[in-house]
């Protein structure tokens, strides 16, 4: 196990005991400032560093979100990390929901039939049930050099890739002017005011890994219905990138957004359009 100190208590024992036997050869790496989580880890996957990490960073000089945005930070404001390993599974499509859904369901599990005020807005951001922004996931992946040497999980026959999912969560409210903000911001501690970054990433990762390797073995399909009871975007009209609207209507079960237009059902494929709800109506939700 290798840990970086840090001056924050990141329980990162704790975090290996939990998460090792499920990966082997995993390590937790503690940082206080780099420029990014994910260029880090891919630096490292394009050098033959392909054993499973969660790479955290209490502070990120060059921080990039989906579509090459920037993600601005304080110490302490945000949790900020980047889990890799090498992955092969049976369907790459929907791997960014389950990310989502994952860490939505940690954060949050709503009791009984209630909404759960944290969800995810297709692809993979999350949102509080009010149209604010809880934080986002940047997925990337790396090609593996010849004889690396590392385990690789899932039941694919594909060629396996080094998989970084990076995400940034606002644990307190941020910093930067809500006018600057295309979409207003929400944080964890609107949540609950007892949250930090070191508690959420104690309770969300050991799920993930979970969730990620259940992903690996058998896709999307067993996620689906955990995704539509968070899917802030189903029932509401939004507008793609292209112009076009119409009302989004689920997923199907390989995660493909379906949008219910004057022409039909369209489907919706992660990475070519921009999806924004022209208003959010939503019923009061559980805290």
């Amino acid at each position: 196990m290798a840990v970086t100190p840090s001056p924050t208590h990141w329980n990162a024992e704790d975090l290996w005991l939990d998460i090792a036997p499920k990966l082997p050869g995993f390590t937790v790496e503690v940082l206080p400032e780099i420029d990014s989580t994910n260029t880090e880890l891919m630096r490292r996957a394009r050098a033959g560093r392909a054993e499973p990490i969660v790479l955290v960073a209490e502070s990120q000089t060059a921080g990039r979100g989906r579509q090459g945005k920037t993600w601005l930070n304080q110490p302490g404001d945000c949790l900020m990390y980047s889990l890799g390993m090498a992955l092969n599974p049976v369907d790459w499509s929907g791997l960014s929901l389950v990310v989502g859904l994952s860490i939505a369901e940690s954060l949050q599990r709503a009791p009984g039939t209630h909404t759960p005020r944290i969800g995810v807005k297709w692809p993979n951001d999350l949102w509080l049930h009010d149209g604010r922004k809880l934080g986002g996931t940047l997925i990337e992946t790396a090609n593996l050099p010849a004889h690396t040497h590392a385990p690789c999980f899932g039941a694919g026959q594909g060629t396996p890739r080094f998989v970084i999912i990076g995400t940034g969560i606002n644990v307190r409210p941020p910093h930067t002017p809500a006018q600057a903000l295309h979409t207003p911001a929400a944080c964890l501690q609107d949540v609950d005011a007892r949250w930090n970054a070191p508690q959420a990433l104690a309770q969300l990762l050991p799920r993930l890994v979970d969730d990620v390797l259940l992903f690996a073995q058998q896709g999307f399909a067993p996620f689906q219905d955990r995704f539509a009871a968070r899917d802030v975007l189903r029932g509401q009209h939004v507008h793609l990138s292209d112009g076009s609207s119409g009302e989004a209507a689920g997923v199907l079960p390989d995660g493909t957004l379906q949008l219910r237009t004057d022409a039909g059902l369209r489907s919706v494929i992660s990475g070519d359009v921009s999806v924004r709800p022209i208003h959010m109506a939503l019923p009061p939700a559980a805290v």
